[in-house]
């Protein structure tokens, strides 16, 4: 008989200012999937039709096999056994994440696909095991952590012994390879499986009053291009900067009331965001000009992921805190725009 499902997957926002590829937090943005697998037949085998809508559906590829949610799920399928998609599925995906602003819309696409193929092939694979195929694919764990476990997540890769570094050092290309037009159907069939336990993650608290404000400029910024300006070394003291701040950070966000002079405090980072100042004109001035001061309810202020969307935690106050670094952003020349988030749960699946 025919099976529908969906699978809903929020954004994320990582680092969250001093924790650089540790800390992520889910938002409510989300990619929804509403697939359809019809029953069995003996007609001949159908190829998946994709349809899209909201963010990102000019530019995204409806093809099964070029487009990053279903090259994914194929990736999974192929790993446990399976070589096609379903004869005749059906998916529709409607997208409220904007592309290439630090939200998490990559991460996302990964997650959605990880869930997609586990769903798919009905293999039942725990949440380690999904995450293991995510960082297969997105190798940095922090935001498809916070996607598929939702809250405010910090994560880890474990170090492999030498063998499973090995199979986790897979080129991305040998995971989702380029499907070319002429591709058979024996192509790509043996993907590398992720090895087990390549990623472990510890979800913090959260204080139910903080709200995330997510002001989001009107340009992309790819974070391979917001990674070229970091350094490839580190003085110990901008290190220990971070650290210390960190430390302090993953407890106050969870204290009840929270305390804004720590949390503005504890928000600061050494590591990545006075490097990518020059890729994004006004951040130096929106997150030193905004504080609990000026704008009595903002606890603090940060890049989110690699920009360029800046994240302002706060408790009040969330018009007057968006519209004036809309002004500070407006004064460089950029428009933005804004949200008012709350912290999303994890990546869920619901059958029709």
């Amino acid at each position: 008989m025919t099976r529908q499902f969906t699978v809903k997957v929020p954004g994320t926002s990582a680092n969250i200012g001093p924790g650089f590829d540790v800390v992520g937090l889910s938002l409510s943005l989300h990619l929804t999937l509403t697939v359809t697998v019809p029953a069995a037949s003996e007609q001949p085998y159908l190829a998946p039709v994709i349809t899209y809508s909201g963010e990102g559906a000019d530019e995204v590829p409806l093809d099964a096999y070029k487009n990053l949610t279903t090259r994914v799920a194929l990736y999974v399928l192929r790993c446990n056994g399976i070589r096609f998609f379903p004869p005749g599925l059906k998916l529709h995906a409607h997208n409220e994440i904007p592309f290439g602003r630090g939200l998490g819309s990559s991460g996302a696409a990964v997650i959605a696909g990880v869930i997609l193929g586990n769903e798919l092939g009905q293999f039942n694979l725990t949440k380690e095991r999904l995450l293991d195929f995510a960082l297969m694919v997105e190798r940095h764990p922090d935001n498809v952590t916070a996607a598929l476990i939702g809250g405010f997540v910090g994560s880890y890769l474990r170090e492999l012994d030498e063998a499973d570094t090995e199979a986790a050092s897979v080129p991305l290309s040998e995971v989702l390879p380029e499907y070319p037009p002429d591709a058979g159907e024996d192509w790509g069939l043996n993907p590398p499986p992720p090895p087990a336990g390549i990623g472990h993650y510890v979800r913090f608290g959260w204080s139910e009053p903080i709200k995330a404000i997510a002001i989001i400029p009107r340009f992309e910024l790819s974070t391979a291009k917001a990674r070229e300006v970091l350094p490839s070394m580190y003085t110990r003291k901008d290190l220990v900067f971070n650290l210390q701040r960190l430390a302090v950070l993953t407890t106050a966000l969870a204290q009840n009331p929270p305390d804004p002079d720590l949390i503005y405090e504890a928000m600061k980072d050494r590591v990545h965001q006075p490097y990518r100042k020059t890729l994004i004109p006004g951040l130096p001035e929106v997150t030193s000009c905004i504080t609990p001061t000026t704008h009595p309810g903002l606890l603090g202020i940060c890049l989110s992921g690699a920009g360029p969307t800046i994240l302002a935690l706060a408790t009040t106050n969330f018009e007057k805190i968006a519209e004036d670094a809309r002004k500070i952003f407006r004064a460089q020349g950029i428009e933005v725009d804004w949200k008012v988030l709350t912290i999303a749960e994890g990546s869920q699946v619901n059958n029709s």
